[in-house]
């Protein structure tokens, strides 16, 4: 294993999935803020708040369900931030203690395919705002946006997180404008505001898309997190991250929900954004969506970074990678490709698509965060040795039975209260007329059944491990190499 250190490329980003030294760590935990808010702050999310209305629910109704899911699944995601500062480590890297070296391969398939998934719905809907305002062809733009969204994450953590901070500032100008106009020029169904009017099935179909929407960011958050010295609190990192994403997800959330309720089954995303716009003034409807394209491009390269991530780790798990800028470059370059071929090929049947989407990685990650969460915070209350998660024979195995257990047991009991659309409905969702409440099954018990199974580990033994590796960790970060 080569020891020669490699100078940093001025403006690109080197480090990958390797530790972060106590020296490199830099930031201020307020940025946290403006990152996730922007993150959730565009019309992709604006579609999640569609569900229960285009599924028969009434607008009061929609929007308490969004407000809800919003409030517990950000709780779990901006737990998951929290570990960033802590660890110095990027998010699926810290699964390896769960999972083991290799286990963990099991969830970073899905969180690939889940960036990937993402990416497809963003470069399409960048694709078609561009088109509507300047048009050139949806494809023509979605390479463009694909091609963006590249550069960025090339350069990587500190570019992305001053992006999002300008797009912030933008988008609490152009978006206060419209939703303005959106509350005050447009009228809603009669029946609209009546809470009497309540449905089980459109409101837990938006609970649990909004809810699984929200912890889906949880494979993120601590790789945007990770630069932060570890003194800036498990507290405040979980309260920046909590309520810049909660606000954007709520207020796009709502407007999806509002524009649905008014358009009807005459609602399309941009179209619908884009006619709604030009009733503040004619022509402010084109500055929505191409503020709204920008911020697709920002989240589109948040997905390539966080890919590149995942890939890397996976790559990890069989062969050592030594983390350089090479090796960034090919597997940022490999996810953009993978998106763009999904995107151009996608079909046009977005909304039930994305929905579906939406749910499925509801299921895949609800028993993830409840084993990641559950180790964190309760099994091993934040200490890990760190360089034994880049050792292959090290303390925490090849394989890590008891998170793979719980993982597949808290699934495998959700399946009978899935409900999928027309794709599946489980046998206790149909007696409950399609309502879905396996998020309230597949967290306590992957959570509960980690927690039994892990009463023997010994914690204290790991952490003088921990502190005993701690100088030689320091060190070969510095040599840019794992420990």
């Amino acid at each position: 294993m080569t020891t020669t250190s490699e100078p940093r490329v001025q403006g690109l980003e080197i480090r990958s999935i390797d530790y972060v030294p106590l020296d490199e760590r830099h930031g201020k935990l307020w940025h946290l803020g403006p990152l996730w808010f922007m993150s959730n702050a565009q019309i992709a999310t604006l579609a999640v708040g569609l569900i229960s209305i285009t599924e028969g629910g009434n607008l009061i109704w929609s929007l308490i369900a969004i407000v809800s899911g919003t409030v517990l699944g950000t709780f779990f995601m901006a737990f998951h931030s929290a570990q960033g500062p802590q660890l110095g480590l990027p998010q699926m890297i810290q699964s390896r203690p769960q999972f083991g070296y290799v286990g963990a391969l099991l969830v970073w398939l899905f969180a690939y395919v889940q960036y990937a998934g993402f990416n497809v719905f963003n470069t399409i809907l960048a694709g078609e705002a561009m088109h509507t305002t300047v048009h050139g062809g949806v494809k023509l733009w979605v390479v463009v946006v694909t091609v963006l969204a590249l550069v960025i994450a090339l350069v990587g953590y500190d570019v992305i997180h001053e992006a999002e901070r300008f797009l912030t500032y933008t988008f609490l100008v152009v978006f206060g404008v419209f939703t303005v106009g959106v509350l005050l020029t447009l009228h809603y169904p009669a029946g609209s505001f009546d809470l009497g009017a309540f449905k089980w099935t459109p409101f837990l179909a938006q609970f649990g898309v909004v809810a699984g929407y929200q912890i889906s960011w949880a494979i993120y958050v601590s790789d945007y997190s990770r630069y932060l010295p570890p003194n800036v609190t498990v507290r405040k990192t979980f309260y920046w991250t909590y309520f810049g994403s909660a606000l954007g997800g709520i207020w796009l959330m709502v407007l999806g929900a509002l524009l649905a309720a008014w358009a009807g089954k005459d609602f399309d995303t941009i179209r619908s954004i884009n006619t709604a716009g030009d009733k503040v003034f004619s022509g402010f409807g084109a500055i929505v969506l191409l503020f709204a394209a920008l911020g697709l491009v920002s989240v589109t390269a948040l997905n390539m970074y966080g890919g590149s991530l995942t890939l890397i780790s996976a790559i990890d798990s069989f062969k050592r990678v030594r983390p350089t800028l090479a090796v960034r470059l090919v597997t940022i370059g490999l996810t953009a490709v993978l998106s763009l071929v999904g995107a151009l090929a996608a079909t046009s049947n977005f909304l039930e698509n994305f929905n579906n989407f939406l749910l499925l990685v509801l299921y895949l990650f609800i028993p993830w965060t409840a084993v990641n969460l559950m180790d964190y915070y309760v099994v091993r209350r934040g200490h890990y040795a760190i360089a034994e998660i880049f050792n292959p024979r090290g303390l925490y195995g090849r394989w890590g039975w008891h998170g793979i257990i719980a993982y597949l047991v808290g699934f495998a009991v959700m399946i009978p209260f899935f409900s999928v659309g027309t794709l599946y409905t489980g046998p206790v969702a149909d007696a409950l007329d399609g309502a879905d409440i396996s998020l309230f099954i597949g967290l306590p018990v992957s959570a509960l059944l980690y927690w039994w199974l892990t009463r023997s580990i010994d914690v204290a033994a790991e952490q003088r491990v921990a502190e005993a590796e701690a100088e030689a960790l320091e060190l070969a970060a510095h040599e840019h190499r794992e420990p």
